[in-house]
């Protein structure tokens, strides 16, 4: 019931900020991306095939906002901002001169009405998967939420490989239908769509259809979008590789999900260099958040990692040894040679695994990407994931 007034009183918030700027929506293209996992590199991925084509482009991620002339960092556990910044920062890309708007969106936002009086002409999903169940309650709430961006789009785009979100969504969304997939017939495959990335993994081969269906939809060619897609670079945070030279792989990413971690694991698992190679991955889960993920992502990492460090990701006002302990629930200890550790400490979780790393073996660090605060408690403290594993692979560089 509280919530419910909540979500009443920010849909009164959003009719207030869209009268107050003039509904500047009616007058830019605005793509709207919300998925569980995927959606930070699905916008990027639409935002440098746009700006491939015109530089009057808007962009708000989880990672930053470029809106007209101005970039914002919005690094702070930020992704869709209130209804009022929405509409103003709708109003400044309108006043520049921009054409096209793309708007990252979470299911609170879209929950919470902060959506509510944006003309969305194109929406796309990634996927909906285990996540956010603290605040909806279920999946189909969760799916309900997210349906929130398809009510009046021109176009909906889904993901034909996500089944369940498909069968959910495909009668709920307005607008032309289309369909993605790496694995089926669908309106954007690589079939019809063959691409060659620079990044990693088949989740961003995914993401990258997704991409190329929302800007084939705005008149882009298939040549263009072919060739922005396969020159196109991982954004800050997303199976970023750290390269000092050292003689083991490094890489920062944001997942935070069962499927976010999967993806990301099984990925990097697919390109150790040897059968000897070890995949050592240092990660942890939120406070606050969704509890029932935790020995998920412990089953996750069980079945991809050598060795596991279990550590704090903004463990607010929970004790960190106690989400460990949690998540570990779900590590079977499948394989002899696998090792589990709990070090409560980020940075020294981090340096462990750096120290621990023998040639040709893969690291990996979860769930903080491009963040740049820490939650501890109730407030936020100063982080920063490249400089601390800069930080532990010089110190290791050295001691050599």
């Amino acid at each position: 019931m509280w919530q419910k007034i909540k979500n009443y009183y920010h849909l009164l918030q959003a009719a207030k900020a869209a009268l107050f700027f003039n509904y500047p929506s009616k007058h830019i293209s605005v793509i709207g991306v919300t998925g569980t996992d995927g959606k930070t590199t699905t916008a990027h991925m639409i935002y440098e095939i746009l700006r491939s084509q015109t530089p009057k482009v808007s962009m708000i991620s989880s990672i930053y906002a470029v809106v007209g002339s101005k970039s914002y960092d919005t690094g702070f556990h930020v992704t869709t901002p209130s209804s009022w910044q929405i509409q103003k920062f709708l109003r400044r890309a309108v006043d520049s001169g921009h054409k096209y708007f793309i708007l990252e969106t979470t299911s609170h936002g879209l929950d919470q009405n902060r959506l509510a009086f944006v003309n969305v002409d194109v929406g796309i999903l990634t996927n909906i998967t285990h996540e956010h169940l603290d605040y909806h309650g279920s999946w189909e709430k969760y799916a309900l939420a997210k349906s929130k961006l398809f009510k009046k789009t021109n176009f909906a785009i889904l993901n034909y490989d996500d089944a369940k979100s498909y069968e959910f969504l495909k009668n709920k969304v307005t607008g032309k239908l289309i369909t993605y997939s790496l694995k089926q017939d669908a309106t954007y495959s690589l079939k019809n769509f063959p691409l060659k990335l620079k990044v990693l993994g088949a989740h961003n081969l995914s993401n990258a259809l997704a991409a190329a269906a929302a800007t084939s939809t705005l008149g882009i060619s298939k040549q263009k979008i072919t060739k922005a897609l396969n020159s196109f670079r991982s954004p800050k945070g997303r199976l970023d590789k750290i390269d000092l030279k050292q003689n083991f792989d490094v890489y920062i990413d944001f997942a935070h999900t069962p499927n976010g971690l999967s993806q990301a694991l099984s990925t990097l698992r697919a390109t150790t260099r040897s059968n000897k190679s070890r995949l050592i991955v240092v990660f942890g889960a939120a406070s606050e958040r969704d509890v029932k993920k935790r020995p998920i992502m412990g089953g996750v990492a069980d079945e991809f990692a050598d060795i596991v460090i279990l550590t704090s990701e903004d463990p607010r006002r929970e004790k960190p040894a106690k989400i460990a302990a949690e998540i570990a629930k779900g590590i079977k200890h499948k394989s002899l040679n696998k090792t589990l550790f709990v070090t409560v400490d980020r940075a020294q979780a981090i340096e462990q695994a750096i120290m621990l790393a023998q040639p040709s073996d893969i690291v990996g660090t979860f769930g903080k990407g491009h963040e740049k605060s820490m939650t501890i408690g109730r407030r936020d403290y100063k982080w920063d994931e490249y400089e601390i594993v800069k930080q532990a692979i010089r110190k290791k560089m050295h001691a050599k």
